[in-house]
Parts: structure tokens; sequence; C-alpha cells
């Protein structure tokens, strides 16, 4: 295991925590200090849920890393608990970034960012919103709500939809009221009222959480997630960005994620794997997905006196 320290840090107000792992080497070393990749979860994700062993990887290589859990969720601050808001999210992103820029050691000038699934969508916001980063890997990215909606409906049927905007609606009314939120599971098996209700996300996402972790989120934002379209500013980003897309994802879609790379022109490198969303995490997928970050990550955040 790479020693990793205990971090947190403030985002307008509500304490962030998360783990930094020292670069294990100094084969990213210059004068300025060692590049870092900020990584965060996807939808409802923790940073013990999968995310270590690919901090570890890095590390290892000679990268630091911090691996932070979002307000409302893990190990955070902040309170209604399970409360998902994309707006709150990105702020924790902007927030992290300003940290680990001022960390002793670490070199300003080559900061990564490092997004699956939800997050995947979320890094690709926020290196449009900050010129200065200087990589990005989005894997199994949600790219296009509109698309993962439609995928839904697609999938469950018009009835399943109904609930879940009916889930939402009574959350809303919850917020208004003041009361707590009105959650549904993250997971369930098809025909189970959740954010994700097939065999494979179900199986899939439980394989890789701490026996701690909960299986729920606020409903509101299903409401709006037809509007959240991160994959429509890739064409914003001035730096190289890696897309993984698995390609029996029935979860985000493949064909949003393979359009939004489309559009990042030169800049984008896009990857595929024949797995499903969850595969990536685990085995080979891991494996592979993993060595090919490692590949782009030396290249792109080489010293610059070697780049």
């Amino acid at each position: 295991m790479v020693d990793r320290e205990d971090f947190e840090f403030d985002s307008r107000g509500t304490t962030c925590r998360a783990w930094f792992y020292p670069a294990q080497n100094e084969s990213m070393d210059s004068p300025a200090g060692v590049p870092c990749i900020v990584m965060a979860h996807g939808l409802g994700g923790t940073r013990d849920a999968g995310l270590e062993p690919y901090a570890t990887a890095f590390a290892d290589a000679g990268f630091a890393v911090l691996v932070f859990d979002y307000r409302y969720f893990g190990a955070s601050g902040g309170r209604p608990r399970q409360l998902l808001s994309v707006s709150a999210q990105m702020a924790d992103w902007a927030a992290a970034i300003a940290a680990v820029r001022a960390i002793d050691g670490v070199d300003a000038g080559r900061i990564a960012l490092w997004g699956t699934s939800f997050s995947g969508g979320h890094v690709i916001a926020a290196g449009a919103a900050d010129k200065r980063i200087a990589a990005i890997s989005a894997q199994g990215p949600m790219m296009d709500g509109r698309a993962a909606v439609w995928n839904a409906l697609h999938r469950h049927g018009l009835w399943h939809m109904l609930r879940l905007v009916v889930a939402g609606l009574r959350d809303s009314l919850a917020d208004l009221a003041g009361a707590e939120p009105y959650r549904i599971p993250l997971v369930a098996r098809p025909g189970g009222l959740a954010a994700m209700a097939t065999e494979d996300a179900y199986e899939g996402y439980r394989a890789i959480v701490p026996g701690d972790w909960r299986n729920e989120m606020s409903a509101r934002m299903l409401l709006t997630l037809a509007l959240y379209r991160p994959g429509r500013k890739i064409g914003r980003l001035t730096c190289p960005t890696l897309i993984q897309i698995c390609d029996e994802d029935t979860v985000a879609p493949a064909e949003a994620a393979s359009a939004a790379a489309a559009r990042g022109g030169d800049n984008v490198i896009e990857r595929h794997y024949r797995i499903g969303h969850f595969d990536i995490y685990r085995g080979a997928g891991f494996r592979q997905s993993s060595s090919d970050q490692l590949a782009f990550f030396k290249r792109t955040l080489a010293p610059r006196e070697s780049a």
C-alpha cells in the first residue's frame, strides 16, 4: 500500500475531506515540483469505492494524487446528507484544484483531473472553466444528461420514468418545506425504483463499495438531469483529454461520449473497451484502463525540460 495522508479543504464554507498520496518516486519531478492528479467519484460514489487502486498506481508512477469526497457524501461535511447537487459538486472540484495548487512540492502548472461516470462529465466542465488544467482523463463518462434520460426511457419504459419524476417532485416539495430530502436508491435490480436499475449496475456498484456505503441519493436532481450536458463544453478545452468509453455501458450512453469526443478535435484521444460501465473498475478492465491512463499522464504531464 502506498502511504497516504488525510487532507481537507474548504469549499464555500463546507469542509471536504480527501486522501493525499505523495508521489512515490522522482520520475515526474521538476524544479517546480511534481504533477498532481485530482480525483473524485461518480453518482453517489465515495473515495473508498474503487478509486484507491487508481490512486496507488498513479502515485507509484511518480504523481501526487488527491482523492476527495463531495460535500454531503462520505467523509466530507455538509447537510442534508446524500444531497446530490451538480453546482455544489462543481464548486468542490474548483476548491480541490485550488487546494492542490497550494500544496508545497506540487507543480501548480501540472494539475490533471480524473473523473469517472458522472464525474467524467464534471472534469470536462471543470477543465473548460479552468484553462490552467494540464490534462484530463474521463472514463465511462456521463457526457449528456438528455441522452442518459432517453437511454433510461428506452431500457425501462415510461412507467419507470414517471415514477422517477414523481420521486423528484416529492423531494423538491420536501426542500420547499424545509424537510429532509426524499431519497431513492442509487442502484437497484431491474424493476426497482433507483437512479440506476440494471442488473450490471446493481452488482457492479456493490462490488466496489465499502460495507458502510449508503445506497441512496436525493431525488430532486432527476428533474434536471436532462439539462446537464457537460460534453457540449468539450470544444472549450485547451488541454489533452483522454475519453475512455465502455461500449457495453447501460448507464452512461457510449454514443453520447463518442459524439462529445468528436467535438473535441485534436485535443481528444478516444479509447474504446468492450466492457460494461462497472467492469472498468476491476480485473482486466481496470488493468487496461489504468495502463492507458498512466501512459497518457506520463506523456502529457512530463517534466517541462524533457517534454
